[in-house]
């Protein structure tokens, strides 16, 4: 169960890191963000983050769903007719005595922001650097649960559904045939929109599923998520309808390399552009290294993508409880392609697989 101790946790650490840039208060506008700082789920909100206290702005639509889920949020009920945000924002600082303002920049359109401003007089106001998306880096213990329940469902779901993929099923009725399994388990949704793609179609990395039917010898890439209080699930499975024949096979013994390469390199301290090299090294030296991707993964929590994201690029240092990707793939125009992913915990001394399904390829059709 969520407790207070641990959103208190979260502002605390969330305030540390406003009083390093002498900053007394910070402007949520990512829905993403005040869900992990003040527990709220749903729409039209708006928060302010003062060094003692949190504010949530909405409205009437909103406000009975706010009594209930926030913890310790002094609600203010906007009456979007007669007040506007940048004057209600206001009311809160001149009421707190805020003079020195964050904001989240990355989350407010120009449009909006425009408005803000102009209410904003004699308030020094500088631009966020993803102070709380930082911290969503490292996930505690009730994350992880809810991850790892995610993940269970997934894994549940696509057990029960793997028999119905026989000759003649199509990419459109396979994904809904997941996700109505998905959701009968539990899930509060889709995590995303799931991704099937059968023969060529399964060379597409984000396929969106068509009445494309299934044929015997097809590969088979099927990427999809569940969702538990509001956490999410993605993996990715990679099969062939049938007998693989030896180019299907080398393709998917590659990638599985690819990817345990990665895992091997994975550790509490580990650079991220280490685990990346680690997959790219098993699939530059391949015959397919013309058909590979150079993003590896990236966390997952909130936020179907959240950082880190695993790549060439990304030099950060890999932390306990960091939730992660792993996916290498080959992706071969006009054939298929084959991808595997799975979310794991860093650990100090490695990982922890959190999606358990099995990595078979060859399906009995």
């Amino acid at each position: 169960m969520l407790i207070k101790a641990e959103f208190e946790q979260r502002l605390s650490e969330l305030r540390k890191r406003m009083l390093s840039e002498d900053r007394q208060a910070l402007l949520v506008f990512s829905l993403d963000n005040l869900r992990y700082l003040t527990n709220y789920s749903g729409e039209a909100a708006y928060g302010i983050v003062t060094l003692e206290k949190v504010f949530l702005i909405t409205d009437y639509r909103f406000m009975e769903q706010a009594k209930e889920e926030c913890f310790d949020c002094h609600l203010k009920c906007r009456d979007r007719d007669q007040q506007s945000l940048g004057q209600a924002i206001r009311q809160v600082l001149d009421a707190q005595g805020i003079t020195r303002l964050l904001f989240e920049a990355a989350h407010i359109n120009t449009q909006v922001w425009a408005g803000i401003v102009q209410e904003l007089n004699g308030i020094i106001y500088t631009a966020s650097a993803g102070l709380a998306e930082d911290l969503r880096k490292t996930k505690d213990e009730w994350e992880i649960a809810q991850i790892r329940k995610a993940a269970a469902i997934a894994d549940q779901a696509l057990q029960d559904s793997l028999p119905l993929i026989k000759p003649g099923i199509s990419e459109r009725a396979f994904a809904l045939e997941l996700e109505y399994r998905m959701q009968q388990l539990g899930s509060e949704g889709l995590s995303f929109p799931s991704i099937v793609g059968f023969g060529p179609r399964s060379a597409l990395p984000h396929c969106i599923p068509s009445s494309r039917a299934l044929a015997e010898g097809n590969l088979i890439v099927i990427d999809f998520g569940a969702v538990i209080n509001g956490y999410r699930s993605d993996m990715t499975r990679s099969f062939v309808a049938g007998k693989a024949n030896a180019q299907q096979r080398n393709i998917f013994d590659t990638v599985q390399r690819a990817q345990q390469a990665a895992l091997d390199s994975l550790h509490a301290g580990q650079i991220a552009t280490a685990v990346s090299a680690a997959a790219s090294n098993v699939l530059q030296a391949s015959e397919f290294a013309s058909h590979t991707s150079t993003g590896l993964g990236h966390g997952v929590g909130i936020q179907l993508h959240e950082q880190p994201f695993i790549s060439p690029v990304c030099h950060d240092t890999l932390q306990t409880n960091y939730v992660i990707t792993i996916e290498p793939g080959i992706y071969i125009p006009g054939y298929g392609g084959v991808r595997i992913e799975d979310d794991v915990v860093v650990l100090a001394d490695g990982y922890s697989f959190i999606s358990h399904a099995p990595k078979l390829f060859e399906l009995e059709i």
